[in-house]
């Protein structure tokens, strides 16, 4: 009867100790050790993970970016307001994530998705993790399908197509912005949603764009997600990634995305901040080891989709802010390696009133001509070369004052080149119109005409053929081609609207 009973008794302690689980709760507390500059060392919490959300006892929201044998650091999401030593933390057991949604559009968020344009809640129940795998290799499709920037000087010779990620590089005050708030004003009515992202910006600089956007009617496809100057350096490293979330949402509902990343040097700087506060070895130029990481895996997630995973695409264009137009600097070589091309801003073009001020030499498109229509692709061919050859005949003019009528010829037709890829501010053009003015420039039609009354021939000529030659400007807006029909439509056109222009 003793040994039966043993038995059970011995039975029973196995089964308890096999199913045995300590307490959630206990396992999931932390205590804080220290706290400060937006960044928190915690004792304990052995399950957390890295990226994981855990809470404070104050309400406030962080997340795990360093784990450690003992203690694990954690950027807090917010104000360190009551956080100090002892403050017990709690693991959520999910990783951080921030809301999305169709209400999104329209609105001006913070670096984790709340809303701060004072339009009231947004009301979405879906959530996604700022931190996601990018899509793989068998999900994407070639990029091949155009995306206007409305910049002609792009468009001709460093088209961007859809899933493409192409990077803005130049000094400050050089325009990378404005390219980028044109090529989101050039959205309108192409079914194409745009998620612009501020890191490190002046909250002024950022509510000018707002203005601008809300002004051209583009608010009602975009979304503006601001981490400014102001903001923690927590927010400001988690910003792009909560965009890039956003847009991974209508990505996968078969949309076409379009991110601004304005701008990663400052995301970068945050990051490193953040690095060196959790005791992470410093590197070149005191980056830790892994900043390629924090913008490949960003980056990377921009891609064009293929119709059995969806369809969607995300276009990326990040934006980089190089000193005395050093491009060979880490972090810019870093995107540059990541990117599928570069479009350089040069500050001697812009001071010189070329603008955008688009560097010939070093911007560079690796999608090319496959992200072109035939139309433009036809009236486009020579133009880099023409001016590549300009720059370079007007460098080695200068020590000349005796020229032959051929480098004559070819530095009048150069100039006219140049003049006519000015563009104002905010002034994006439809494809139409860039086909027209790049046909009227190769067949050198342009040579002639002051360049200060080249911006109001530009206007006369497309307002002439709207109103003589419609035909013209619809046949290449539906077929992206210029056959042989239409071209003899324009010339006839333009011929008749250069003769009353000259008399």
């Amino acid at each position: 009867m003793s040994n039966l009973s043993s038995e059970r008794i011995l039975s029973v302690l196995r089964e308890e100790i096999k199913n045995y689980r300590p307490a959630g709760e206990a396992a999931r507390q932390g205590a804080v050790l220290r706290c400060g500059d937006g960044v928190a060392t915690v004792y304990g919490l052995p399950q957390a993970m890295y990226g994981e959300l855990v809470t404070f006892e104050t309400g406030q929201a962080g997340m795990v970016l360093n784990l450690g044998e003992k203690d694990m650091g954690v950027l807090l999401l917010g104000s360190e307001e009551g956080v100090r030593e002892g403050t017990h933390v709690t693991c959520a057991g999910e990783p951080v994530s921030v809301p999305v949604g169709e209400a999104m559009l329209g609105r001006v968020l913070d670096g984790l998705g709340r809303p701060i344009d004072g339009k009231g809640e947004i009301k979405t129940a879906e959530r996604r993790p700022v931190e996601n795998k990018a899509p793989g290799v068998v999900t994407r499709e070639e990029v091949n399908v155009p995306m206007q920037t409305g910049i002609l000087a792009i468009d001709a010779m460093f088209p961007i197509g859809r899933g493409q990620r192409e990077l803005i590089i130049g000094d400050r005050q050089t325009g990378k912005t404005a390219i980028a708030v044109d090529a989101i004003l050039n959205q309108k009515g192409q079914d194409m949603i745009c998620i612009y992202v501020a890191i490190g910006q002046k909250a002024s600089t950022v509510a000018k764009i707002v203005g601008t956007l809300e002004r051209h009617g583009a608010m009602d496809y975009s979304v503006v997600v601001s981490a400014t100057a102001s903001d923690p350096a927590p927010l400001q490293y988690i910003a792009p990634y909560t965009g890039a979330a956003l847009g991974e949402y209508f990505m996968d509902q078969g949309k076409d995305v379009l991110i601004v990343y304005d701008d990663l040097s400052k995301h970068a700087q945050a990051y490193r901040a953040i690095s060196l506060l959790l005791h992470r070895p410093p590197g070149r130029e005191a980056y830790p080891g892994d900043v390629f990481y924090l913008h490949s895996r960003l980056l990377e997630r921009a891609c064009r989709r293929s119709k059995e995973y969806g369809g969607g695409s995300m276009t990326a264009l990040p934006i980089i802010e190089t000193l005395a137009g050093d491009i060979s600097a880490y972090i810019p070589t870093n995107v540059i390696s990541i990117t599928d091309g570069q479009i350089f801003l040069e500050s001697s073009l812009f001071f010189s009133g070329q603008r955008p001020a688009v560097n010939v030499g070093l911007s560079v498109s690796r999608v090319g001509g496959k992200a072109q229509t035939k139309a433009m692709k036809s009236v486009a061919g020579t133009l880099r070369v023409d001016l590549a050859q300009y720059r370079e005949m007007e460098a080695f003019a200068q020590f000349s004052s005796d020229l032959d009528e051929a480098t004559k010829s070819m530095l009048a037709y150069g100039k006219s080149l140049y003049d006519l890829l000015k563009q104002p501010l905010y002034h994006p053009m439809s494809l139409s119109k860039e086909v027209v003015l790049l046909w009227a420039a190769g067949q050198k039609l342009l040579q002639d005409i002051p360049a200060e009354k080249l911006e109001a021939f530009k206007d006369g000529l497309m307002d002439h053929l709207a109103q003589h030659a419609p035909g013209v400007l619809e046949a290449i807006h539906e077929t992206k081609k210029l056959d042989e029909a239409t071209e003899a439509a324009l010339r006839e056109a333009v011929t008749g609207y250069l003769a009353g222009w000259a008399s």
